[in-house]
Order: C-alpha cells, then structure tokens, then sequence
C-alpha cells in the first residue's frame, strides 16, 4: 500500500520553506482578525518528498471531521488549504488555548492516526506567536512512527529511514482506512 500512499507530486526544501512562511502569515493574520482567540494549526507529520495523495487527504479529512464535531461549539472560524506541500487547517476558537490543546491531543491520543498529525495550538502574546506544548498539560513526548522511542531523538539523529517511517504510516493508514 505504500506506493498507493506515497504518488502525489514531489516537494522540495524549498517549497516547504515557502509553505512555512505562509502558514506563518495565516497565523499572524487570523491573530489580527480574531485578537485574544486560541489558533490551532493542523497539519500532517509525513516524511519525506510526498505530502499529499488521495489516501493522505482521507486521513486529514479524517481528523479534521473529528476536530470539527469535537469543537463544533467552540468554533469561530474554520478553513482548510491544500496544497502540494500538504493539506492545512486552521481553527480560531474561543477555548483557552491550554483548554484547546487538551481536546486536540485527547483526539491525538485515542485515534489510531493521530500520531501523524501536527496539531498546534498557539496563541499570540505581547506580540509573539507561542505554541502550547505537549508538557504544558501534562503529556509525555510524541513517540516514533518506527520504534516507539521518543521521536525528537529519533529525528535529530536520522535513526530511520524515509522508507522506514513510511512504511511504518503505510501500515497504521492500512489499519484505520
């Protein structure tokens, strides 16, 4: 299944640096519209070239449905993007941003792909963006696609291979879709 997952078009560092930057100002810019809000910034955590394919987009849809009905009186704005970089999303809600961070990552937590997600909660003070953390409500480290180690680690030292991880999402996508 693998190969089913991983055929979308390929990205290169510096399309994902561009798509940073933009994710950036769309943070910045839902801060202004909605000042004193909690953001969250979802995206996907999927390893190297490939970011999007029919399979990836299921999984996003996925969790987004799930965020959505979660939150669904909590919402002020809500809007996905895509693109070939990967899909993003973006929800202004009116929970405090500790109160927002703990219904997102009890989704993480239960689903069985929540692992691939990026789902950041920021929120804007004295005129910087700051991200609430995993720690912040009492949660250990993400863990490794491949090992279950702590996946910081694993990352900074290249302990696997992009076929690895991918191989290792193939399976988890296989099992839940």
């Amino acid at each position: 299944m693998s190969n089913s997952i991983f055929n979308g078009p390929a990205i290169t560092l510096a399309d994902m640096m561009a798509a940073r930057e933009g994710r950036s100002f769309r943070q910045r810019s839902l801060f202004e519209r909605y000042p004193g809000e909690s953001l969250l910034s979802a995206t996907m955590n999927i390893p190297g070239p490939v970011k999007t394919s029919t399979v990836l987009n299921k999984a996003f849809d996925d969790m987004i449905a799930k965020i959505e009905q979660e939150l669904a009186s909590h919402v002020i704005f809500a809007r996905k993007l895509e693109a070939p970089t990967g899909w993003e999303y973006y929800l202004v809600s009116n929970l405090s941003p500790l109160d927002l961070k703990q219904h997102v990552m009890a989704l993480e937590e239960t689903s069985p792909i929540g692992r691939l997600f990026d789902l950041d909660v920021i929120e804007l003070s004295d005129g910087h963006v700051h991200p609430v953390s995993r720690s912040d409500i009492g949660l250990p480290p993400r863990t490794c696609y491949v090992c279950s180690a702590i996946a910081k680690e694993c990352s900074r030292s290249r302990k696997h291979s992009i076929e690895e991880m991918q191989e290792a999402i193939s399976n988890l996508l296989t099992n839940h879709l």
